[in-house]
C-alpha cells in the first residue's frame, strides 16, 4: 500500500475511518492506549474523543512535553505503563501530538512485543507535513539526533488541520520550515507558492491551510514512496538537516536556551543553499532568494569559532555519513536537489560565516 492510501488528510472521514477500524480490528477498546504530552492532553484529546466517542474507554499516557524528553528514558516509562494496563500485541497506540509524539509513540510501538499497531494523529504543522510522515520512528542518544530507531508504518494517519489552532505562533513557524524545504529540493511551484502566500491566520484560515499541508505532504509522499529505506532519492529530504540537526543538539545540550526544530532548519538551509551554491551548481541569485526568504522569516543567528568547533564535532555523528566523511544533500537548482555530496571541511566552517 502506497503511504498516501494510509493518510486520511480532514476530521470528518479520517474520524469515521478510525471510529470502524476500532470497531473491526480492536478485540477489546481498553486495549486502545492514546499517547499524549501535558498540552495535547489539555487541548487536542477532549477534540479527537468528541468525534470518536467510543475513545473515552481507552487508556491515556501522558509523558512531558518538550525535545529532550525524546530519549530511552521516556519510552521505558511508556512500556512500563503498556505492561501495567496490559497490553499485549493486539494493542493499538494512538500517538497525538507532535514530531516527539509520533516520533517516540511510534518506535515503542515497534518494538513492544516485538511490534504493536500504531495510528498516528500530528497535532502540529511539523507534525502533519513531515515528522508523522514515511514510516521513520526513533529517540535521541544524548545529543544525537534520531539516533536510535526504526523504519515502523502506521495502520494509517489522520492529519486535520483544526490543531493548528491549538498552535503557538512559534511552533506554527517551526513547521513551515519544512514545507519550504520540500519546495526547494522537488517542486519549485510549491516554493514560489509558499514564499508568497498571504495566509497567515492560521487559527482562523486553519482548514485553507489544510491545502497547502496537503500538497507538501504529497511531495514528501512521492519520494518516500520510491525510496523508503533511505537508500538514495530519499536523502534529499535531509537538505538543512546536517547541520540544522547539529545546531539544534548543540542549543540543547550546551546553551540554556534551545533552537527550535524550525529555526534549526532555516538556519541549515541557508548554510547548506551557500555550499549548494559554492559546490554543486546553485546560482547566486537562488542563493540570495533563500536566504532573504528564509532569513526575513526565522531568527538566524551568528555561530562564534568555539561553537563552530562543537557543532562540528556534532556533525560527525550524523547518520548519513559514510567513511567517516560529512554527507550533504545539497541544491543544484530551486526544484531540484543532489544527494552524497561531500564538502571540503574548510567550506563548511566557511558556511557559519554567511550570515
Amino acid at each position: 500500500m502506497l503511504l498516501y492510501d494510509k493518510i486520511k488528510i480532514f476530521n470528518e472521514e479520517g474520524y469515521k475511518i478510525l471510529e470502524n477500524y476500532l470497531l473491526d480490528q480492536v478485540t477489546s477498546i481498553r486495549n486502545t492506549f492514546i499517547l499524549v504530552d501535558h498540552y495535547t492532553n489539555i487541548h487536542c484529546l477532549p477534540h479527537l474523543i468528541s468525534h470518536v466517542k467510543i475513545l473515552e474507554k481507552s487508556n491515556i499516557i501522558q509523558i512531558k512535553p518538550g525535545e529532550e524528553e525524546k530519549n530511552i528514558y521516556t519510552c521505558i516509562q511508556i512500556w512500563k505503563q503498556l505492561e501495567k494496563f496490559k497490553a499485549n500485541r493486539n494493542s493499538l497506540i494512538i500517538n497525538l501530538g507532535g514530531g516527539v509524539i509520533t516520533d517516540i509513540g511510534g518506535f515503542v510501538a515497534s518494538v513492544f512485543k516485538r511490534g504493536v499497531r500504531f495510528i498516528n494523529i500530528p497535532t502540529t504543522l511539523l507534525g502533519m507535513v513531515d515528522a508523522s510522515i514515511g514510516y521513520k520512528t526513533g529517540v535521541n542518544l544524548e545529543s544525537i539526533k534520531n539516533e536510535i530507531g526504526s523504519f515502523y508504518s502506521p495502520e494509517f494517519l489522520i492529519i486535520d488541520p483544526y490543531f493548528l489552532k491549538t498552535l503557538p505562533e512559534k511552533e506554527f513557524i517551526s513547521g513551515k520550515a519544512e514545507m519550504f524545504k520540500h519546495g526547494l529540493i522537488a517542486d519549485e511551484k510549491f516554493w514560489i507558492e509558499m514564499k508568497t502566500s498571504t495566509i497567515e491566520d492560521y487559527r482562523k484560515y486553519y482548514y485553507q491551510w489544510g491545502n497547502l499541508i496537503h500538497k507538501s505532504i504529497l511531495i514528501k509522499n512521492k519520494i518516500v514512496d520510491k525510496d523508503p529505506k533511505e537508500k538514495g532519492l530519499r536523502k534529499i529530504l535531509n537538505f538543512g538537516h546536517t547541520i540544522g540537526h547539529a545546531l539544534e543538539s548543540y542549543f540543547m545540550n550546551y546553551q540554556k536556551g534551545k533552537l527550535i526544530h524550525g529555526v534549526a532548519i532555516a538556519m541549515g538551509m541557508v548554510y547548506e543553499s551557500w555550499l549548494s551554491y559554492k559546490v554543486n551548481g546553485l546560482s547566486i541569485n537562488s542563493y540570495q532568494e533563500i536566504k532573504s526568504i528564509l532569513s526575513e522569516l526565522y531568527p538566524i543567528q551568528n555561530i562564534s569559532d568555539l561553537e563552530m568547533d562543537k557543532i562540528f564535532s556534532i556533525m560527525e555523528h550524523d547518520k548519513k555519513n559514510d567513511r567517516n566523511k560529512i554527507q550533504f544533500s545539497l541544491l543544484k537548482k530551486i526544484g531540484t536537489c543532489s544527494y552524497n555530496c561531500q564538502v571540503p571541511t574548510s567550506l563548511i566552517k566557511e558556511s557559519f560565516l554567511q550570515i
